[in-house]
């Protein structure tokens, strides 16, 4: 199975365990980023992982590529090129101490990226699959219109697409993001979210909700589905985090669509935080794999809950897991059930 992803890879810097941002005078850097987070994963499970993006032709960018071929990923159309590899800073929270990102990624190598250098319909042959993100329009014109020229030409192609909305209210707002991501709409297949995600990326409200009781209320997630899908897509994945504290969260999903008539709530995991970031992309990529591998579609949001859940517990932003580690994990709680 191909799958093809397109967005920003960046440099991580973090300080040592839950210390503050240069509390000592010690970075560790890694590498990370939403799409490449999801080529990593399905590497991992045995697909052939293909990332596009672009990066400067020099020691940094050299180091982002060795980094994603370490892990199985395929490098070979990644462009080469601009000035700089964005950067971000992340402490990580604890107790009632939230976790912190600061970007540092202004006039990145891929921000400045020329559309009509990346051949989307030869990239496209053979792949059974193409994702990406909310974050890689939010870069700049030049990503955003490459978004939709991949998204295009997977659709002319039948390839299955996915679309991680991925608001970051820190490289746009919402009347900048609906009218970005809104049109993308109606050639993506699968849409992930978050309720946040929903209102501030598409306009669309979760009314009557609270995830902190642990009940679902059936009707306005079958609602906020069926006005997503009005926009072209078939299925819509929400992520369900109910925030205890920077170190304890409840982690699950629902999943439905006109692709089937049921809302599915997955298994719920009350997650100890090693690392959160990247769990998302995790998610992300166990539906790719899940629904792409043909499991039923209450089989694939299992483990991608369950994949979520392992991301959790690993330093950085890759999720180091194998196929056996998530499904036994899928394995051990066996809750889920259809929404009435």
């Amino acid at each position: 199975m191909k799958v093809v992803t397109f967005g920003e890879i960046m440099l991580r810097l973090s300080p040592p365990g839950f210390e503050r941002l240069l509390q000592s005078p010690t970075l560790s850097a890694t590498f990370g980023g939403a799409e490449a987070n999801v080529a990593v994963s399905l590497a991992h499970w045995g697909c052939e992982s293909v990332y596009i993006t672009r990066v400067p032709a020099q020691a940094i960018g050299d180091a982002a590529i060795h980094a994603l071929r370490g892990e199985g990923v395929r490098t070979d159309d990644v462009l080469r090129g601009g000035d700089r590899l964005g950067i971000y800073f992340a402490e990580s929270g604890a107790g009632q101490r939230a976790s912190t990102v600061v970007y540092d990624r202004a006039h990145s190598a891929i921000s400045d990226i020329d559309p009509t250098v990346v051949d989307w319909t030869q990239l496209m042959r053979s792949a059974s699959w193409f994702h990406v993100s909310g974050i890689t329009p939010a870069l700049g014109p030049k990503p955003a219109r490459c978004v939709a020229d991949a998204l295009a030409a997977a659709r002319a192609a039948t390839v299955t697409t996915s679309l991680d909305l991925n608001f970051r209210r820190k490289l746009w707002s919402p009347s900048e993001a609906q009218a970005t991501l809104r049109p993308l709409m109606k050639n993506v297949n699968l849409v992930i979210a978050n309720e946040e995600d929903l209102q501030s990326a598409l306009g669309f409200d979760v009314l009557g909700v609270d995830v902190k009781t642990g009940r679902v209320n059936a009707a306005a997630y079958r609602d906020v589905t069926r006005q997503v899908c009005e926009l072209g897509p078939t299925l819509v994945a929400i992520t369900l985090r109910d925030s205890i504290s920077a170190s304890d969260n409840g982690w699950s999903a629902i999943l439905g669509g006109s692709a089937f008539p049921e809302m599915l709530e997955s298994q719920r995991y009350d997650i100890r935080i090693v690392d959160r970031i990247g769990a998302g992309d995790a998610f992300a990529a166990g539906l790719i794999y899940g629904t792409a591998t043909g499991q039923p579609p209450m089989d694939a949001l299992r483990f991608a809950v369950a994949a979520g859940a392992l991301k959790h517990t690993i330093p950085g932003d890759f999720n180091r897991v194998s196929v056996e580690d998530v499904e036994r994990l899928a394995r051990g709680d066996a809750s889920g059930r259809v929404l009435r």
